[in-house]
């Protein structure tokens, strides 16, 4: 799969990272390898909370399509 990152220079130094087709997903790094990777883990961890959080719900259906 592959996302849209959209990658920020921090006020405070570094770099910050965010998924605009993820709601919420954001991470930072100091340097623009270490924002990648951040971003990448953080992007893991809402694909698999949402997954769980469907399968939870009886009325959802969890069906994938390629795009």
């Amino acid at each position: 799969m592959k996302l849209k990152v959209h990658v920020h220079p921090a006020e405070e130094g570094g770099f910050w990272a965010e998924v605009p087709a993820l709601p919420g997903c954001v991470s930072e790094g100091d340097t623009l390898d270490e924002t990648l990777a951040h971003i990448r883990e953080a992007a893991e961890g809402w694909l698999e909370v949402s997954a769980e959080r469907a399968s939870a719900d009886p009325r959802t259906q969890v069906v994938e399509v390629e795009l």
